[in-house]
């Protein structure tokens, strides 16, 4: 089977006509005139070579008989195998491909995850796969890495393997200037900074968020993309406190993971609305919604985040709030929310 699945599909394609014209030429030799009409003889090959035998058509003569016995048959077989092993060839190469994360994608306003750290990315997979589900339109989730790993979620993610994410060559594989959110998280931070350098150059209007283990990269990014969304690690923040108000690390998790109870979301306020101050939203948003308002960030700087603001500040069009539910709200009434 290893060889019949290393055969060239023209090698089998001239194999098959040697094969079908010595098998006519035999058969009319010995004057199995039934079996040498064209379609009759293209049928009954067919199922005789591939040992399905119908037995509607067959030789009548001994030497047809001997023909079939000792050359159609043997020879069909082998061909047949020949067809099979090539097949399964090509579809374990394919399947290969995408588990290797060798082969191009055709995805569109997806999410883009650069980077491999392991169990912190396996995670941050799961939670992106339940807030998915919440989703109309369920972008596809692509995971880019440079690490000798498989596809570790087959079936769920694409995934796509390069040498290097600052390369067109291989990032356009991942459709990175087509993404709708980049999310870029690897082990060493120069990695992150560069990548997050290369994928605004290629895709400016993407929501682009790179996490560090040093914060004092954070500001450096920014100072030559604004718009990247940089996360650092908080691990220690939250330590310190807990140890001075007991369970905020709990309601940190708690309002970070979509399966542990109330989480914190964000809608951008539609186009064309009017202004609603935060008096009316805190309080619309807990009577028609049970959901907690806890703050904004203004349409022209998403990185201003204004949490806990007065009651008579207003939200405009464009504007992202960010509010407290038990599941994320898929459509709201802004109308009610400002009246």
């Amino acid at each position: 089977m290893k060889y019949f699945g290393n055969t060239r599909w023209y090698t089998i394609a001239l194999v098959t006509l040697l094969y079908a014209s010595s098998s006519w030429l035999l058969l009319n030799l010995a004057s199995e005139t039934e079996l040498t009409g064209n379609v009759n003889f293209l049928y009954w090959l067919a199922v005789t070579g591939s040992t399905v035998g119908y037995g509607d058509l067959s030789p009548s003569s001994t030497a047809g008989k001997l023909v079939v016995a000792f050359y159609v048959i043997p020879f069909g077989l082998s061909i047949f195998a020949m067809v099979v092993g090539r097949i399964a060839a090509w579809v374990s190469n394919f399947w290969q491909k995408g588990l290797l994360g060798m082969k191009p994608l055709h995805v569109h306003n997806h999410i883009l995850i650069i980077g491999w750290n392991e169990q912190r990315t396996m995670l941050l997979l799961d939670l992106l796969l339940m807030e998915k589900e919440d989703l109309p339109d369920k972008p596809d989730i692509v995971l880019c890495v440079k690490a000798n790993i498989e596809n570790p979620m087959p079936g769920q993610i694409e995934f796509v393997h390069v040498e290097s994410f600052n390369r067109d060559e291989d990032m356009d594989r991942a459709c990175v200037a087509d993404a709708a959110t980049i999310l870029i998280d690897n082990p060493q931070d120069d990695v992150t900074l560069t990548t997050a350098l290369y994928c605004t150059q290629r895709n400016p209007n993407a929501h682009q968020v790179a996490y560090f283990n040093d914060d004092s990269l954070v500001k450096l990014l920014q100072q030559h993309c604004p718009k990247v969304e940089c996360t650092p690690s908080v691990a220690v923040e939250m330590l310190a406190k807990s140890a001075f108000d007991p369970g905020s690390s709990m309601l940190h998790h708690d309002l970070l993971s979509v399966d542990a109870g109330q989480a914190q979301f964000s809608v951008a306020m539609p186009e064309g609305m009017n202004t609603v101050t935060v008096e009316k939203l805190f309080v619309n948003l807990k009577r028609y919604y049970d959901a907690i308002f806890i703050g904004y960030a203004p349409k022209s700087e998403y990185q201003k985040l204004v949490v806990n603001p007065a009651l008579t500040e207003t939200i405009s069009s464009g504007d992202k709030v960010f509010y407290i539910a038990d599941k994320r709200i898929s459509q709201f009434d802004w109308k009610r929310l400002g009246e």
